[in-house]
């Protein structure tokens, strides 16, 4: 497939916006080996690749993946898809792994926004929430493959986990996440690591509940308060938070 041919594609109505820059995957995504040393055209074909499967998954929820139409749609052979992805799994988390890339440069730029630890917790995963429901099929695909047990993806759930863990203790701490250490250095102490693991998961529990069509999104968000508050995460902002406030009103 020539590179000429890429701009012929546009994205669906409805789909996902065109492709960042074609050195954006490496710096959003969190994957940097998959796409470290390929040529621009390779780079556009994987981007073609998985904005086909997003926009599949936003249409027809998990089933409507189907690695056949995901080539047909980004214009690459099936045996050229297996190059760069193993299953329909592997795509949709790579997706997933390119949002909280954004979610970790927003972070970073506007850190987590509340006066005490228990309300940036709550802001912080109603941020996250908001982001991954907006396109409601789109999340429950990535909820599934999340669920499918095959030993690589539990490897690329166990990095994820490790960039929530960041993104939750700056949180806390009311802090921009550190994006420049690696993602395995340890952050906050034990207890606020132990914090955001138990938040974490009573996130994912709820989001399945939501994705089971149990309850509405803000239900999962308040079931992360919850938990939250039960740990005793602190519900008054703490002498550091306060001190801008009052140097504000100094002014």
């Amino acid at each position: 497939m020539s590179p000429r041919a890429t701009p012929k594609r546009r994205p669906a109505a409805g789909g996902p916006p065109p492709g960042p820059p074609e050195t954006a995957p490496e710096a959003a995504c969190g994957d940097p080996e998959r796409v470290a040393g390929l040529a621009a055209s390779q780079l556009r074909r994987l981007r073609r690749i998985v904005d086909s499967a997003v926009s599949l998954a936003e249409k027809g929820g998990f089933e409507g993946v189907r690695l056949r139409d995901v080539a047909e749609a980004s214009e690459v052979a099936l045996g050229t898809l297996y190059k760069y992805f193993r299953n329909k799994e592997d795509i949709l988390l790579f997706a997933l792994s390119e949002q909280v890339g954004l979610l970790e440069v927003a972070m970073a730029r506007v850190p987590t926004a509340g006066g005490s630890p228990l309300e940036r917790c709550e802001s912080f995963f109603a941020r996250a929430t908001q982001g991954l429901v907006q396109r409601p099929q789109f999340a429950r695909a990535v909820l599934r493959s999340m669920a499918s047990g095959d030993p690589d993806i539990t490897v690329k759930i166990a990095g994820f986990h490790l960039r929530m863990t960041r993104l939750i203790v700056a949180a806390i701490r009311g802090e921009a996440p550190d994006l420049e250490a690696p993602v395995t250095a340890e952050v906050g102490t034990e207890r606020e690591r132990q914090v955001a693991f138990i938040l974490m998961n009573v996130w994912y529990s709820s989001l399945a509940g939501w994705a089971g069509g149990l309850h509405a999104p803000r239900v999962t968000v308040e079931h992360v308060r919850t938990a939250a508050s039960l740990m005793d995460v602190p519900s008054a902002p703490s002498p550091v938070a306060r001190r801008p406030a009052a140097l504000e009103e100094a002014r």
